[in-house]
């Protein structure tokens, strides 16, 4: 699924956006998200995107911040997503398809609109998102791939194998750090590594700690 509208530089995108704080989601560059929409202050800040460049910005409550809040600090860095589809299910919800643009870190958070919240954004410190398949030479595949099978034998479920033989390393990488069943905090180490071998590497680590914990009988997400 493509985009109609192409961002080829940091200029390119929004500088202020609203912004979707989402525990355990992950959204990475050229990522595909579908989001059911139906608390009214999202639903307000959908059709707020639809008003203007239809970029929404997925971000993770900080796991170190205070749960009890009821404005939950934010991690400073996440990933902006455009909408490419949205369907109206009459009862009142959204469901809506998110692409994934580029990461963005935090400048500041502004005055909410209609309960959701905005924040003052930079991308210029991931440039590089906006380059397709950059670095993809660079990561391990076949350590991804073993992985993957060591994860799927453990938890007994099935892949499309050659889905992932014809995926290239991006789209590989990317999407098994969305799908993966992490924490917050494994979430957002994934979404901040610096570049696409290091995010490779770091599922990699983190899928061989999950298996390690299974192995033990310790708590994890294999179980």
């Amino acid at each position: 699924m493509g985009m109609n509208v192409a961002y080829r530089g940091p200029e390119d995108c929004p500088s202020v956006i609203p912004v979707f704080p989402l525990p355990g989601a992950l959204l990475l560059p050229r990522g595909q998200m579908p989001l059911n929409i139906f608390e009214p202050r999202y639903l307000a800040m959908v059709d707020e995107a639809l008003k203007t460049d239809r970029v929404i910005g997925i971000i993770q409550p900080d796991a170190d911040g205070n749960p009890s809040s009821s404005i939950p600090k934010l991690y400073s860095v996440g990933c902006a997503g455009r909408i490419t589809q949205l369907a109206e299910t009459g009862d009142g919800r959204y469901l809506i398809t998110l692409i994934g643009i580029s990461r963005f870190r935090v400048e500041e958070e502004l005055p909410p609109i209609d309960l959701f919240r905005r924040c003052r954004v930079n991308f210029e410190t991931f440039a590089s998102d906006l380059t397709a398949r950059a670095g993809e030479t660079e990561v391990d595949r076949g350590g991804v791939v073993k992985a993957l099978r060591d994860f799927v034998d453990a938890a007994h479920v099935k892949v499309d194998w050659r889905g992932i033989e014809e995926a290239p390393n991006e789209a590989l990488v990317n999407a098994l750090c969305m799908m993966s069943p992490f924490g917050v905090r494994e979430k957002q180490a994934l979404l901040e590594a610096p570049n696409l071998k290091t995010r490779a590497e770091v599922l990699i680590a983190l899928t061989e700690i999950e298996l390690a914990r299974g192995a033990t009988g310790t708590d994890s997400t294999l179980q």
